[in-house]
């Protein structure tokens, strides 16, 4: 691996002044999980790591009922799926978090920087989309907030500009009876990425959704959301509507065919993993 510079940053002021003074050649370091590994291949040869896990901010795991969630960016996915609290209010990203790599990556991956990786197989990307998650991102023109749904810009692409990086990811608390759900398929048990993941979120009441929304993944050339089957849910939630809704979900899916699996078979993959998503947040949602 090339040669560069280590600093830790203990503050968000300070982050920003490091990747305004060394722009393009800075990188910043939540868990290393990725960048490091792009590091070593050669893919990226930054001169500057700016190592954002002592920043109080962003270590952080807050919930407040009226709030909702305040998830610091370099919060460990360890953390987040061994969380009481994010097993409770939100159980797909929960369930997205205990996913990712092996119990060691775990200790060091988060999910601000599984975000930014911007991976089209992500695990995390598909359970935030499904949860409306918002990203506060800080930069030198100070302190802005989008969508996630906005915030991919192609494959390992996001819309981060200059100087800036992601330090909290917020999401709305649960209505009553709502739940999320993700699952996704792998060639082996554990520790690989995605061929299909999906997530879900439904909001019940009795019978019927009012409603829902459905994320794909390893998929599109970016995690997306699949708007017109989460709509076929509303309604009576009975088979005839899941059915619509799996039926939307492969007409929304534009997957590629490698190593991992063919394009014909992501796509019925994709419909089976929604199906089984939208059913179990739905038993879920049942039960808050």
């Amino acid at each position: 691996m090339h040669a560069f510079t280590y600093q830790a940053a203990t503050s968000i002021a300070q982050a920003v002044e490091l990747l305004a003074r060394e722009g393009e050649q800075a990188r910043v370091l939540c868990g290393g999980t990725d960048l490091l590994i792009q590091m070593r291949s050669g893919a990226r040869r930054p001169r500057l790591l700016i190592d954002v896990k002592g920043i109080p901010e962003l270590r952080a795991l807050s919930y407040d009922p009226k709030a909702g969630l305040c998830l610091g960016a370099a919060v460990s996915c360890i953390e987040i799926s061994e969380s009481a609290l994010m097993r409770r209010y939100y159980p797909g990203l929960s369930e997205a978090a205990h996913l990712i790599g092996s119990l060691q990556i775990q200790q060091r991956a988060s999910v601000g920087g599984n975000l930014c990786n911007a991976s089209p197989a992500a695990d995390t990307s598909p359970a935030l989309l499904a949860l409306d998650a918002r990203v506060r991102i800080a930069g030198p023109g100070g302190t802005r907030e989008l969508p996630v749904a906005q915030f991919f810009a192609g494959p390992g692409r996001n819309v981060l500009g200059a100087g800036e990086f992601v330090t909290q990811i917020l999401i709305a608390p649960p209505a009553a009876h709502s739940a999320d759900s993700y699952l996704r398929l792998i060639p082996r048990n554990e520790m690989d990425i995605a061929i299909v993941g999906a997530g879900a979120a439904v909001t019940l009441e009795g019978d019927r959704c009012i409603a829902a929304r459905i994320a794909l993944g390893a998929v599109a050339p970016t995690p997306i959301l699949a708007p017109q089957a989460a709509a076929a849910l509303v309604g009576p939630l009975d088979e005839r509507a899941i059915e619509r809704a799996v039926a939307l979900v492969r007409a929304a899916a534009q997957p590629i065919s490698d190593m991992r699996g063919t394009a014909d078979y992501r796509r019925q993959v994709v419909g089976v993993l929604a199906r089984r998503a939208i059913l179990n947040a739905a038993a879920r949602a049942r039960d808050n």
